[in-house]
């Protein structure tokens, strides 16, 4: 397993009237606010693998931060899609609260994020080959499969199904392993809102979370999100949205895997 050094260049405390001049200019909202801290990754991520020499502190430094997490807190992430929201998905609170920040209708369901392949068994009842998992992720696709009983029963109660992301960023993965259980993930917007690529772009929810983690424009401009695909029937697949891969993906379960199209709805 690699690891992947990211520099924390800036880390931007907001402390009411002792914010600074850069804290002010985001919004006499967002300086009232002494929870919030922006972290900056420094040389802005390219998406995936890299072979940049870890810097232990920094690294460690900016992931303690965002492992804020583990006291139910919302952040923003950068992913190789789209910025996200993440939270524990084990967390009952945590996955009530990011309804909330996103103004989300409570019957979609959330995504879950894993560092490596292996957990995805832990979580999700798989019905394909391991190899295919390994040809599409890491990567900007969103595997559905049956969930397992260990996952939280209050995350998605409504459906026996999950979807899960590797993505093919470094600090999302490392976050993850970190972590050492699944992310809750659902995209950095307001509900039914433009899906952003640039941290500024959803400033206005920065006051509910507890870090922003800036890890400049994303690669992929075209905003559309994580290719999804319904792998629960075995044998079979359903794209239940195209997003940005569905050529690649369509490719690799028909071509090399033999899957063919399952158009029954769920």
């Amino acid at each position: 397993m690699r690891l992947f050094g990211f520099v924390a260049t800036g880390l931007i405390s907001f402390r009411g009237s002792h914010s600074s001049a850069v804290a002010c200019r985001l919004g006499s909202k967002m300086c009232k606010e002494p929870k919030t801290k922006i972290l900056r990754l420094s040389p802005p991520t390219s998406n995936g693998p890299t072979d940049h020499q870890e810097t232990q502190t920094d690294d460690s430094e900016i992931l303690s931060c965002t492992v804020k997490l583990e006291d139910g807190h919302i952040v923003a992430v950068p992913t190789d899609t789209i910025y996200g929201l993440a939270c524990l998905a084990q967390n009952s609170e945590a996955v009530t609260k990011i309804y909330k920040v996103k103004e989300r209708n409570g019957q979609k369901p959330l995504a879950i994020c894993v560092g490596e392949i292996q957990d995805i068994y832990e979580y999700c009842k798989v019905k394909v080959k391991e190899e295919l998992l390994g040809d599409l992720l890491p990567g900007p696709v969103t595997l559905v499969f049956e969930r397992s009983e260990e996952l939280n029963t209050n995350l998605n109660p409504f459906t026996s199904l999950v979807g899960v992301r590797i993505p093919d960023h470094a600090f999302m993965r490392r976050l993850c392993q970190m972590c050492g259980e699944p992310l809750a993930l659902t995209s950095a917007n307001i509900s039914s809102s433009t899906s952003t690529v640039e941290v500024h772009e959803f400033q206005e929810l920065w006051s509910k979370l507890a870090v922003v983690v800036d890890g400049g424009p994303i690669g992929d401009q075209t905003r559309q999100g994580s290719t999804v695909v319904d792998l629960s029937v075995l044998g079979k697949y359903r794209v239940i949205r195209p997003g940005c891969a569905l050529s690649a993906t369509l490719d690799v379960l028909e071509q090399k895997y033999g899957l063919s199209e399952n158009s029954k709805e769920e």
